[in-house]
Order: C-alpha cells, then structure tokens, then sequence
C-alpha cells in the first residue's frame, strides 16, 4: 500500500475516533454491503433474445458511444472489467433478455438453464445474481399493456414469463448461496386519460396473484414489486402506481421496490424509507439520478444519495434493504458508468458510517438543535476520502482518479475492437 494512503488513513481514523467512531470496524461492515450492478447499462438494454427489438415500455436509451457488448462474453468481460475496479464483492442484475442460450426460446418458456454459464460466470467470481422479468420490448407488449392486458391470452403469456423468472431466481438463489431478489416491473398505462382506472388494475392484481401462487424458499428468492409515477407512452395513467404496489406488497409481504427515478420531480425516496420500513419485512431500492424525471442518469454523489445512505446508516435498515442501482447512458464510456455509479453509492454509505450518528440523535432528542446542526456541518469536511482511499487500497483495486487510465487503456484495446 502507498505510505501517503497509510499515512492519510492513520491521521483520519485518528480523528473519528475522538467521536467513538472506529473506522476499523466501519469498513469491515461496508465490506458486507453487496451492490446490485445492473447488467443493461453494458449493452443499451437490448439483451441477447431479440437483439432487433426495439425498444418500447418508456425505456431510452441515448447515445451511441462505441464499444457496447453484442454478447454475453462481452458483457461478462466488460462487467469483470469494472468489477476490478470497485471494493468489494457484489452482484449482477439480469433482465429476462439476457439469457445465454443457443436455443431460441420464448420468455414464457425461459428456464435455468439458459442463464447456466451466468450462474457458472458468478460462481468463479464470487458475486450474487438478482432477476427481473422482461415485460417490455415485444410485440405481446407492443400496446403498452401486460400484466393488466384485457386480452387473457396475452395477459396469461407475461403471468407464464413472470413464473418462469421466479423459478430461474430461486435457482440462482440455491446455486450461488445468496439470496435472490426478483423484481417485478411492467410498463402498463395509457398516453391519455382513461375512463376506467379499476378494471386494470384488478386485472394485474389477479395476475400478480397467480405469479406468486406458487411458494418459494425465501433463503434463495425474494419477490419484489416495482411502481412508476409515469412513462413515455403512459403518461397520464399507470396500472403500477406506487399506490397500488404498496398496497399489494403489505398485504402480501414482498419487498416494495423504491426506485429514485420513479417519482415525482419534487419527491425524494430518502424520505420514503423510514416509513415504510415500518411495516415492511425488507425493501429493494433501486439507485439511479432522476434529471429531468425518469432520466436515468450515472448516479453521482449528490445531496439525495447522500440521504439514502443516511437513511439507511442512521436506521439501521442495511440488513434488510437491497441495494442496486438502474442507469443507462450511451454517450459515455459503459464500463466507466458502472464504476462511477457503484463507486459513488459505496462512498456515500461510508460518509454515512462516519457521522458520529448517535450524539446527533442525543443532541435532538435533548433538544439541543444548535449541536446538531453545528456537528452535522463540521462533519461535512472530515476527511472520508482518506478512508475511502484505504478501502480501495485494501482491496487491491485503484485508488481516486487512477481507475480511469485503466477504463481508457481497456477502450483502447477492447472496446474500439468491437466496431
């Protein structure tokens, strides 16, 4: 390790120690957290099923920055790159469309064994694997509609798909020995006011009912389902409200899926957490940086991720909530999206674990606002990144900018490579 990092971190830990805050053990509990990295920032979200697809459920994706993967090797080649460039031992999370497979097969007919080298890819590598069901980019999903669809003979297909995928995540689940969580999201909704908002949504609960019939071992999956405010083709009405799902994953205990793009413009999902952690068994975040709404940006280290990482530290809620992130940029580097993003959500945990947490609470509940919001600010310019350098450092992977030569070095000789 550089004698300038060694250096640095001793000063620094020396520092939050005189708050009681052991940085020793904060990093040994930030070695625990698994980020779920999406898949689907690697390659635009077209998947390997239908790569010609184009598409559809309010999904864009913008730029055509060279080098994106046009099989599974190169994703899993692309997303080993970026892996060797974050602390720590994570997950990967597939879409439906990504199987591996040489067979053509239907996502209704979709089993384990089409995700088999997947499963085989993370054994090697140590990481966990989520799922999602790919309920847009088809022509059975081409009107907008799915789980919610009037036609039952197209509403049975996404119900038969959204089984499949639980059956696949319940084996990665048994296969890797972590816990998988498979998320449910659709893109049903009208461009336009409807006159009936009811019938479709009784029709996706039915739906959503016959999905989860089935149980499954929640040691190897978990279920998951996902609200949207709106979407490109749906914007003035959304089967999935946040509503409608919160209400369905209470009565039903699966984890309700708070996704930071998916709101409204002057709504924060920081603030959502500790409320519904309340009454619920877990929930599944998915990080992403809403600029202009559903944009879909590489999360930065801004003022609402800083929040979800405190909400989460100062709640204790890291136990029971699974974190991964959903962008997708194609006018930037796709590797180098990925380090960014999972680099800034780990750093924005850590600054959460350095905050002297209960001498704020003290402070509050005595009423003594004046120390809390003194000490809240001094500790804004502690020095976080001298552990974070060590963190890095300790886990053999580059520390500050240093990751990025590596990024431009694999462009040069692996992804320009690719046409």
């Amino acid at each position: 390790m550089d004698a300038n990092v060694k250096q640095a971190y001793e000063a620094a830990k020396a520092l939050y120690a005189q708050h009681g805050i052991d940085t020793g053990e904060v990093l040994k509990k930030l070695a625990e957290i698994r980020v779920s990295m999406h898949c689907w920032q690697g390659d635009d979200v077209k998947g390997f099923l239908n790569q010609d697809q184009e598409l559809s459920g309010g999904i864009s994706v913008t730029g055509n920055y060279p080098g994106a993967a046009r099989t599974p090797e190169e994703l899993r080649a692309d997303l080993d790159k970026a892996f060797s460039l974050i602390p720590g031992k994570h997950k990967v999370n597939l879409h439906a469309i990504y199987a591996d497979t040489d067979e053509k097969v239907e996502l209704d007919q979709l089993e384990p064994k089409h995700f088999e080298r997947w499963v085989t890819w993370a054994k090697e590598q140590g990481l966990g694997l989520d799922f999602n069901p790919t309920c847009f980019s088809h022509e059975k999903s081409s009107d907008g509609f799915t789980l919610s669809h009037p036609d039952p003979e197209i509403r049975q297909f996404w119900i038969d798909h959204c089984k499949a995928s639980r059956k696949i995540g319940a084996y990665f689940g048994e296969q890797l020995g972590q816990t998988c969580v498979t998320n449910v999201w659709v893109p049903d909704g009208f461009k336009d006011n409807p006159v009936d908002r009811m019938s479709p949504r009784r029709r996706l609960k039915e739906s959503l009912d016959e999905v989860f019939a089935e149980p499954i071992d929640p040691k190897h999956n978990l279920d998951a389902v996902e609200s949207k405010l709106f979407g490109l083709g749906s914007e003035a009405y959304v089967v999935g409200s946040h509503e409608f799902y919160m209400g369905y994953g209470l009565q039903n205990d699966k984890l309700i899926c708070l996704d930071a793009g998916h709101f409204h413009p002057t709504e924060t999902i920081s603030n959502k957490l500790s409320s519904l952690a309340l009454f619920t068994s877990g929930i599944l975040l998915h990080v992403s940086r809403p600029m202009r709404w559903d944009s879909d940006h590489v999360v930065i280290m801004d003022d609402e991720l800083l929040e979800i990482g405190r909400e989460l530290v100062r709640h204790d809620l890291l136990g029971t909530t699974h974190i991964g992130l959903d962008f997708f940029d194609a006018s930037i580097n796709r590797v180098a999206a990925w380090v960014v993003g999972t680099r800034n959500t780990i750093k924005a945990l850590l600054r959460a674990m350095l905050e002297p947490v209960e001498a704020l609470k003290k402070a509050e509940l005595e009423g003594d606002y004046t120390v809390r919001l003194a000490l809240t600010e001094e500790f804004k310019s502690y020095p976080f990144g001298a552990i974070w350098d060590y963190y890095c450092a300790s886990n053999n992977v580059p520390v500050r900018e240093q990751w990025i030569k590596e990024v431009k070095d694999y462009e040069q000789n692996v992804l320009l490579k690719r046409g």
